[in-house]
This record gives structure tokens, sequence and C-alpha cells, in this order.
């Protein structure tokens, strides 16, 4: 008797214990970046909000975890100094993906008082040793590109798929109706040439939507500053990126899409 109550039993633990490595295996989506990529301050209509935030939205969250490790005022140097990326490569593995826009924070100074989070411009090997006087350390900085490159690299390196997407750009009209490209776009675009990952050209999408919206309308998403959107449009933005997932052919991402 005792055996027909044990067989079952060992089943289940056997049912359970895949049903929990299957859990495990999951794959993750690390989404890293600065306020744009993850903000979420206040409350009501003034509130302001990241693409990251809600692409829950997009994405089946019962087949691929997301999670969104940007953070408000880093650059692409910061964001490394600071310990942010070591922290996502001790848990990231094979199958995993990493969808990284930065460029906002980049253009700032190499070592002043207030912040000292900016980056070399361009893509090429350049390097400026520096006191870096907000962690009190000597620091060597690098160009943009060099930064992009590690983070897609290493990602790789783990077995992971590395997307580098073109910073969302400003609510910046000119005169004409048109918003100029940003030149971080451009430089994120060749960082995903060199280290053959794949690139989501969310600049010039968004750039797109926004002058057929026109003037109006892109100013009701931009309650306080020209680069930060409220909930509306940071949604919009989010869609913009799922649809450039999709239309990344070759990525198995897009198999997570709703």
């Amino acid at each position: 008797m005792k055996i027909k109550f044990i067989i079952p039993i060992i089943a289940l633990v056997i049912l359970i214990g895949a049903s929990f490595q299957k859990l495990q295996d999951k794959p993750v989506l690390y989404i890293i970046g600065d306020s744009t990529v993850q903000n979420g301050s206040g409350k009501g209509a003034d509130s302001l909000w990241g693409w990251g935030s809600f692409m829950g939205l997009f994405l089946n969250t019962n087949k691929i975890e997301i999670q969104n490790h940007a953070k408000g005022g880093r650059s692409s140097r910061t964001f490394l100094t600071e310990g942010r990326w070591d922290s996502i490569m001790k848990t990231i593995k094979k199958g995993d993906y990493v969808l990284m826009q930065f460029g906002h924070n980049d253009g700032g100074e190499l070592a002043d008082t207030l912040r000292a989070r900016g980056t070399i411009k361009g893509i090429g090997e350049e390097s400026k040793d520096i006191y870096n006087p907000i962690r009190k350390v000597n620091e060597t900085v690098y160009t943009f590109g060099y930064y992009m490159r590690k983070y897609a690299n290493e990602a790789k390196s783990k077995g992971a798929v590395p997307i580098i997407v073109s910073p969302v750009p400003r609510n910046k009209f000119n005169d004409k109706g048109k918003i100029e490209k940003d030149q971080y776009g451009v430089w994120a675009k060749e960082v995903a040439q060199q280290t053959g990952a794949y690139f989501l050209d969310l600049n010039t999408m968004v750039i797109e939507k926004y002058e057929k919206m026109g003037v109006e309308k892109v100013n009701a998403y931009f309650p306080k500053d020209h680069t930060h959107t409220n909930k509306e449009g940071a949604i919009v933005n989010a869609e913009l990126v799922a649809k450039g997932i999709k239309d990344l052919k070759k990525c198995e991402l897009r198999r997570y899409l709703k």
C-alpha cells in the first residue's frame, strides 16, 4: 500500500522540479540607460516617466522577465563606474537580452564638481586621465563608443544578446517643424556595426512620429522640460521600441512580443 502512495508523490516532485527549472530558465530582458528609460518621478499629470517602465505592456512577461536597471542622471560612463553594470554581469546568462540606451548625459563635463559624467565624443579609442571630484579618485575617461562597445561585447561574452538603442529625441522643433537627429544616435549605430549587436533606431522612429503629430500635440508629452516625457509620452516611445524589436527579423526577442 505504501508503494502505491510513494510513486505518485515521486512523480509530483519530479513535475514540480521540472516546472521550477523551466521558470528559472525564463530569459531576462535587462534594460540599461538614463532617466528617459526609467524615471517615474512624482504623481499626477506632471509625473515624468521613461519608456523602459512600460515595456511590460508589449512583451509577454509570462515568458520573459523584464528588469529595468536604468537610472536617472547616468551616462554610459557613470552607469559603469557606479558598479551598476557589474551587478548585471553577475546574473546575466545565455539567452538573455540587453536593451541599452545612453547619450543624453554623455555630453557633459568630464570632471566638473556637479556631476562629472561626460564621455569623450565619438567612438574612437581616445582617453583622458582626470581627477574625479565627485568620486574623489583618479579616473581614465574614454569615448562614448568605448563604453557602448564594452556593454555589447561583455553581454555577448555571457551568451546574451545586446541591442543598442539610439536615444529618444528631445522636444526641440525648429521653425520648419523638424527635429534634428541626435549625433549619439549615429555613434550608437556605428558601435552596433562594430560589435555585431542589433541596432534599434529609436531616435529616428520617434522623430518621425513627433513630426507627424506636430508641435502642439508633442508639447503635451513634456510637462516640465524638453527631455523627459510624462506617462503618455513614455508609452508612445515604448510602443515604438516594441515596433523596433518586431522589425529586427533575426532577433529572437521579437518572439516575446504580445
